[in-house]
């Protein structure tokens, strides 16, 4: 799914923004990546605002691919699945390495993201999230259910019951794939 069909309405309060639009780092309907290789990783967390400009490595790739699509299965959890557990694990073996201090501002505790490159972008990540579970805005942050969607959206429903990224394109794919489904078995 194109990111601009949904940027009005699917984006995400603060800075859990940049969580929903590192998990939209892949597009699996046209199956391309933005974290294709190492100078594109290290461009992208950088324009993010997620680390410096550092010099990644292949095995940076991975890792932090890894902890996108961990990211996804936690979205798709938040969307009814049961993959949670299975994207806890994965989503530990990605941060590993990753640090976080406790700071005082404002005589409030924060965590402060620490390290450089890889481990400062994914220290960020983490604690953006965390943020966000303690915010309560995480649950509504959701993976699209489609197979050749699972784009990242932020359910802004009074309800939070909104299933789809965009109900005309993949909501409605599926409800026409479920009714020919239903007629010919």
């Amino acid at each position: 799914m194109a990111e601009n069909e949904n940027t009005d309405t699917s984006s995400a309060p603060g800075e859990l923004e940049v969580v929903r639009r590192f998990v939209n780092t892949y597009d699996a309907e046209l199956d391309t990546d933005e974290l294709r290789d190492p100078g594109a990783l290290s461009g992208w967390l950088a324009s993010a605002g997620l680390s410096e400009a550092f010099e990644a490595t292949g095995g940076d790739v991975g890792r932090v691919r890894s902890a996108r699509e961990a990211l996804r299965a936690l979205l798709f959890a938040n969307n009814g699945s049961d993959q949670e557990h299975e994207a806890d694990e994965r989503l530990n073996d990605a941060l590993a390495g990753s640090r976080l201090e406790v700071r005082f501002e404002d005589g409030r505790a924060v965590l402060e993201p620490t390290g450089t490159g890889v481990d400062l972008a994914l220290a960020r990540i983490g604690a953006i999230v965390r943020e966000a579970m303690l915010a309560g805005t995480w649950e509504r942050l959701k993976a699209c259910p489609a197979d050749d969607c699972q784009w990242a959206f932020y359910d802004r429903s009074r309800n939070r019951s909104r299933t789809w990224c965009n109900m005309e394109l993949c909501g409605n794919r599926s409800k026409v794939r479920t009714f020919r489904e239903r007629r010919s078995g």
